[in-house]
């Protein structure tokens, strides 16, 4: 072996075997390195966690939304359209760009002549084309009088804000005239010719058709294809009259409101008639629910509350959790045991349970939000508790503690000048695993109905959930939003809470990777 070790050191330089320091007096020297604070180097191991960092980032971005998202849009979520109802994300500077988003796309299947007749009819009439695009065509042989006769039917997309088209509205006298004083100062027309349903075959329920039909109501075309107008001539049935903006070719003859009980009705293209009453036009940046409620204000308002409901519950647990908890661990013994047993009893009564007798009894004395809140302090800090008792008994024996014991500190001194400095990195960072859990459980509450904070918050994120669920197929995307705005919510608070977990634990400080 001796021969091994000899060969070795052969094959290694003479000048390896130099001393570095030879013939020098030798001092301490300066750390070459800066210390790191415990925060300073939490931070550093956070920062190594990449999963962690986006989920930094993605809580950041949901925070700021639910921040900036209400002050930013036009609406409120007081601000309704019993029309514009679950109508999907639409903006018309976006849509003009027809990149296929914020479009008001819907999709109508199978769409025969007479329906795609009824689509050009709204484009003729208005202007404005509902017709996105055609996404397919289907031909289907039909035996039609002996013959076999090809039939084609349509798959398109249509804009629903274009496609409501013509509705019914009646309007006092005086507004009559306010709605013809706006349209020639701005030149955009809203009220239409009056079409009467004995001139349309008795169709009362569609507004839009203006043009002749059948009993079966397709259109009647002229020889050259053109629609043939049946609008109202009527004058001895005129209900006021009318003085501004007309429709091209119309020489003064076509009545644009009928009488109805001190009243007048007529036509109006809702589109224009939405303008007149807001101001703009519709700006739906994620559509509408059921309610016509601006999704995209409505949930930056319901996460508003979440959060901050949740923040207020997690400091609440807190506070009572490390109090008790303080207690527990530095005392033992009986007292331990016994504020054990209250724990374990209260921990045993149903959080939903409890939440509905308190909505049912409590709410009627304090109110709603502050008995909801009082259900989840209830038992919520027992976890914050067992976690901060644990963390006593983990650091109450340390040496650090016994010198200040035997210097004298107070009991008082030693929990919380001692003990709890030591527990609180372990401490916070569950109370970022406790938010997301808080914003779970209240989002399912409302999301059953059991709680109703709609009047205190206006909306939350679970009562969008349930408004969306109704029209889970013919609007998905009332459901849709909401439940990307919460999932986002969940993971992202979960990662950065374990990341947090991780980066403050005392056992890894100092760790390289």
């Amino acid at each position: 072996m001796n021969d091994n070790i000899n060969t070795a050191y052969e094959h290694i330089p003479a000048e390896k075997f130099a001393f570095v320091q030879e013939n020098e007096n030798l001092h301490d020297k300066e750390l070459q390195t800066k210390a790191r604070s415990f925060f300073a180097d939490a931070l550093l191991r956070f920062s190594k966690n990449k999963s962690s960092v986006i989920a930094a980032w993605i809580l950041l971005f949901l925070i700021l939304y639910s921040i900036f998202a209400p002050l930013i849009s036009r609406y409120d979520v007081k601000d309704t359209d019993s029309m514009y109802v679950n109508y999907p994300a639409y903006n018309r500077t976006i849509c003009d760009l027809n990149i296929g988003i914020m479009d008001g796309a819907k999709t109508f299947d199978s769409q025969n002549d007479t329906a795609m007749n009824f689509w050009r009819g709204i484009a003729e009439e208005t202007g404005m084309n509902p017709v996105i695009r055609t996404v397919g065509t289907h031909e289907t042989d039909v035996k039609q009088r002996g013959q076999i006769v090809k039939r084609y039917t349509y798959d398109i997309e249509v804009n629903a804000y274009y496609a409501l088209g013509m509705v019914y509205r009646t309007f006092s006298y005086a507004e009559f005239q306010n709605i013809q004083n706006w349209q020639n100062e701005t030149g955009i027309q809203v009220i239409y010719p009056y079409v009467e349903p004995s001139d349309i075959n008795g169709i009362k329920d569609n507004p839009s058709v203006w043009y002749e039909v059948d009993s079966k109501g397709a259109a009647i075309l002229d020889a050259d294809g053109n629609f043939v107008p049946a609008y109202s001539t009527h004058a001895d049935k005129a209900g006021a009259e009318y003085n501004s903006i007309r429709i091209p070719g119309d020489d003064g003859s076509y009545v644009y409101s009928t009488a109805k009980s001190g009243s007048v009705q007529c036509r109006v293209l809702y589109y224009n008639y939405y303008i007149y009453v807001n101001g703009h036009e519709p700006n739906y940046l994620l559509g509408t629910n059921v309610m016509g409620m601006d999704l995209f204000c409505a949930i930056g308002i319901g996460a508003r509350f979440s959060l901050i409901f949740a923040i207020l519950v997690s400091a609440i647990n807190l506070t009572i959790g490390a109090i008790y908890g303080s207690i527990q661990g530095y005392y033992g013994g009986y007292i331990d045991l016994a504020l054990d047993r209250i724990s374990d009893i209260l921990s045993g009564v149903p959080f939903v349970v409890v939440t509905t007798l308190f909505q049912l009894h409590l709410s009627r004395k304090v109110g709603i939000v502050p008995s909801f809140l009082f259900a989840f302090v209830l038992t919520g800090w027992i976890g914050m508790a067992a976690l901060t008792r644990k963390q006593f008994y983990r650091f109450k024996g340390q040496e650090f503690v016994m010198a200040a014991r035997t210097l004298g500190a107070s009991d008082r001194r030693l929990m919380f000048k001692h003990i709890f400095p030591n527990a609180i990195g372990t401490i916070i960072t569950s109370c970022a695993l406790v938010i997301p859990g808080v914003i779970n459980s209240e989002t399912t509450m409302t999301y059953l109905g059991i709680v109703d904070l709609s009047d205190f918050a206006g909306t939350t994120i679970g009562t969008l959930l349930s408004q969306g669920n109704a029209a889970a197929t013919t609007a998905p995307h009332a459901m849709l939003w909401p439940s990307v705005f919460l999932g986002l919510l969940m993971i992202a608070f979960n990662l950065f809470g374990n990341g947090l977990r991780d980066a403050f634990n005392p056992s890894t400080r100092g760790v390289e990777d």
